[in-house]
């Protein structure tokens, strides 16, 4: 076990997947849900918001959003929200959230009530004197309190509650400005009867009551007399002195607010919710190098139904869950071509119909999905982008179905509008082959080939294959949900939606037709589909197929027009190097940031005062040193980051600490092969004449720590490689009962060969998949076992009440050491 300053080398990585569905019995007396939205919060912070659906009477969103989560939190919230009116909320806490994995749950809708959910901890020290007859009471600090509406101006009462039900209350100062404020006041307080007595003299008094309770809440004050809870924290009196960190806590309760309690809020409906949360406990890399080395070598081993890549993907109940981190080791090690070559020459060799090749739910479709996903995202944007934009623009009708208009007259005019929305795709795809990523042409250059030699006869497969998966699905996906592939942000109405269904089917058709291959399902599109089955179209889309699968990769293309990668609005203050400032430059405060519209493109970053209006400032991609996170001392604001240029530093602020990320990542990943790049940073602001992080006075001093490092290799997506290794092993882990099922079907199938047995998988080589089993299974029983120890030693070593591990709520390193109640400990399967 790797040890540094004598503790364990280790690091939780956690995700997060949500589906919302729909919703029913939404609130009483109401018959019809009028422009209902969702939103997904961490704690009280809003990550993500769905589209509006109007005049729902049980409104369906069928939304999905997946993300890592960049900080530590205590709620995963979902509210439905009336326009600005808030029906109602689903509270999970975060350690019930894998107990609801991979499955669609009701879950009840209960009234919002700001203080039935908080977030925050504060440090809490007591201390007796004088027999417990007086009370010392210290507020040292508290942080991660809740911003409201911007701002958290935090103060908190002190109360003592005697056993006589009579109570004492003092209050600190307020902190303006801060959810992390440090009070460091001390209160003191005597029990009832001993008021005025010298100290002396108090051993002798007897006291009409004792002590009962401390109680401390918290509020973020508005204006004069208005506050806003924050929470709370409830402390028995026993006579021990305290010094620890509390969790914050609903008002009036003890412990935290659970989903199951709905006894206290009466339910005002309905949501299904599909969750799925993983928390990857990721330990040094070397520990993973000989599970690593089995992936690599799964291409090279015969036959390879008994390499490690397809046993797990055989084994692992649900396919994606293996491929996924799969696929982004194998890209980053330049294996993916090789592995799925090897899985789709097996593939191919079993199937007799060529229009049935890579259409069924097999490891070689899943690889291929994630993989387009990976290596595509960048080129699928470039591509769609303009033509989705177009489409949501204009928002015409194009409803061409008889059964769904009320006039029939409108349909030759929703025709033509269908017709320029499709002709606009087409157009769109099919003159994007240069752009295509290396590693897809790669691919299906590799799988072309492959169908060509098992299928000589056919002259339409090497279509065929290719089509199959760029139309059916990369781009028609894309188009059908054009939120969930981050082609928009904009809320897609109801109209708008069934047009983008419209466009998607007629680009599935004629990736068919092209091959050959009719499926014509509903009367009204076959108008359609014969419209745009042109010969020019044709032609297109076939010169299209053979470009991206001709080589293993186009020529490049010099891109005249910038694509677009992110946009939105940030928060933003500028500060000068000295060369600036002596030619009228002011220096800058903590009031000055100002509200701006920031693109990123592949050639520079951009900010206007609004969408659409003139760049105020221009940025070449070049010119950035380094993209890092700000502490939030500097400005006293969560979510900061700071981009150095060679004259100047951009700090920014992001609306919440998952669009931070985003924007730190991405700016990070466009930027990390520049030859100018910093080595070192200052993680903090220069204000007053001073860096708050060393000291120091000097403003063009060196920094004073090391910038980020990138374990980007592939053209569009970072991969961490450790992190995949570990959610391999938790996989494993979760189903080792279904590899020992595989193991002892070897042994039997040695002994006794023939098809005549009932195999979990198909077994060709029992001896070498024996043999891989067995090492696999070796290697995740000792990182099992490696992992155990690093959580043990965490729980020895962590102080409950520490900061790391407040009182109050369960903590999940205190309870995986401890109890073992951590995902891939439920099972005792050594």
């Amino acid at each position: 076990m790797t040890m540094a300053d004598g503790k364990p080398n280790f690091r939780v990585v956690e995700r997060l997947k949500i589906k919302i569905g729909d919703a029913k019995n939404l609130g009483k007396g109401h018959s019809t849900l009028r422009d209902g939205h969702c939103t997904i919060t961490l704690d009280q912070e809003e990550i993500f918001r769905t589209a509006t659906i109007e005049k729902a009477i049980d409104p369906f969103w069928g939304e999905e959003f997946e993300f890592e989560i960049p900080r530590r939190f205590r709620y995963l919230g979902v509210c439905v929200y009336e326009r600005d009116r808030p029906l109602g909320r689903v509270t999970v806490r975060r350690d019930q959230l894998t107990s609801f994995n991979d499955k669609d749950h009701w879950f009840p809708l209960r009234p919002l009530n700001v203080e039935s959910e908080v977030q925050g901890k504060i440090h809490i020290e007591i201390e007796f004197c004088e027999s417990r007859g007086r009370l010392n009471v210290r507020l040292n600090e508290a942080c991660e309190l809740a911003i409201t509406n911007g701002n958290c101006d935090p103060f908190a009462d002190v109360t003592v509650r005697y056993t006589n039900d009579k109570t004492e209350t003092q209050r600190t100062k307020v902190k303006k400005k801060t959810n992390s404020p440090v009070f460091d006041e001390a209160f003191a307080f005597t029990l009832p009867g001993l008021g005025g007595i010298p100290k002396q003299h108090l051993s002798g008094q007897s006291p009409t009551a004792d002590w009962a309770e401390l109680i401390v809440t918290l509020y973020h004050e508005i204006s004069g007399s208005n506050t806003v809870f924050l929470g709370q924290v409830i402390i028995p009196l026993q006579g021990r002195p305290v010094s620890a960190w509390y969790f914050l806590q609903p008002r009036n309760r003890k412990s935290s607010l659970r989903e199951d309690q709905s006894s206290n809020y009466p339910s005002v409906g309905s949501l299904r919710l599909k969750i799925h949360y993983t928390a990857d406990h990721v330990l040094p890399s070397h520990n993973y190098e000989r599970l690593k080395h089995l992936l690599m070598n799964s291409h090279s081993v015969q036959p390879i139904t008994a390499s490690t890549v397809y046993l797990l993907g055989e084994i692992i109940p649900n396919k994606i869950d293996s491929a996924q981190p799969l696929v982004r080791i194998l890209l980053h090690h330049g294996q993916i071509v090789q592995t799925i070559r090897s899985l789709a020459i097996w593939e191919i060799s079993k199937v007799t119909d060529a229009n049935t090749i890579f259409r069924g739910n097999s490891m070689v479709s899943k690889m291929m999905d994630e993989s387009m996903h990976i290596s595509g995202m960048r080129y699928l944007h470039e591509t769609l982008r303009p033509p989705i934009e177009r489409l949501l623009a204009e928002r015409r009708p194009c409803e061409i179905d008889p059964n769904r208009v009320k006039e029939s007259t409108v349909i030759e005019h929703n025709f033509a509008n269908l017709q320029i929305y499709v002709e606009d795709v087409i157009k769109a795809i099919t003159t994007s082959a240069l752009k295509c990523p290396t590693v897809m042409c790669q691919l299906f250059h590799t799988l072309k080939e492959v169908a060509i030699t098992f299928f000589p006869e056919n002259k339409e497969i090497k279509y065929s294959v290719v089509s199959g998966f760029i139309f059916l699905r990369f781009f028609a996906p894309a188009i059908l949900g054009p939120r969930l592939f981050d082609l928009t942000k904009e809320q897609i109405d109801s109209q708008t939606n069934r047009t983008l269904t419209l466009v998607s089917k007629t680009i599935q058709s004629l990736g068919n037709l092209v091959c050959s291959r009719s499926n014509f399902k509903e009367e009204y599109m076959q108008r359609m589909i014969q419209a745009v089955y042109t010969e020019q179209n044709i032609t297109a889309v076939r010169q299209f197929l053979e470009i991206i699968s001709a080589s293993a990769g186009p020529a490049q293309c010099t891109q005249d027009t910038p694509v677009t990668l992110k946009e939105g609005f940030l928060r933003k203050i500028t500060t000068w190097m000295l060369t600036k400032r002596a030619q009228g430059r002011n220096k800058f405060g903590r009031k000055n940031f100002k509200q701006r519209y920031f693109k990123l493109t592949t050639r520079d970053l951009s900010y206007a005062k609004q969408k659409g209006k003139e760049s105020l400032c221009t940025i070449t991609l070049s010119d950035i040193l380094a993209v890092e996170r700000l502490q939030q001392e500097s400005f006293n604001k969560n979510n900061m980051f700071q981009i150095i240029q060679p004259e100047r530093i951009l700090y920014i602020q992001a609306n919440n600490c998952v669009e931070e990320k985003e924007w730190v990542d991405l700016l990070t990943k466009m930027c990390f092969s520049n030859s100018k790049r910093l080595t070192l940073y200052h993680p903090a602001a220069f204000i007053n004449g001073t860096w708050l992080c060393c000291k120091s006075n000097i403003e063009r001093t060196t920094g004073c720590q090391e910038v980020s490092t990138s374990v980007d290799h592939i053209q569009t997506s970072s991969v961490d490689v450790d992190r995949e290794l570990s959610r391999i092993h938790a996989l494993c882990v979760a189903h080792i009962d279904r590899f020992d099922s595989v193991l002892k079907a070897c042994e039997c199938k040695a002994v006794y060969p023939g098809d005549r047995l009932c195999l979990p998988i198909l077994i060709e080589d029992p001896k070498t998949t024996f043999i891989t089993l067995s090492t696999l299974r070796e290697i995740i029983y000792t990182l099992e076992q490696e992992h155990r120890t690093v959580l043990r030693t965490i729980a020895r070593e962590t102080k409950y009440g520490s900061k790391q591990a407040p009182i109050g709520d369960d903590n999940y390193l205190l309870l995986a050491g401890r109890k073992d109640l951590s995902a891939h400990h439920q099972q005792k399967v050594w």
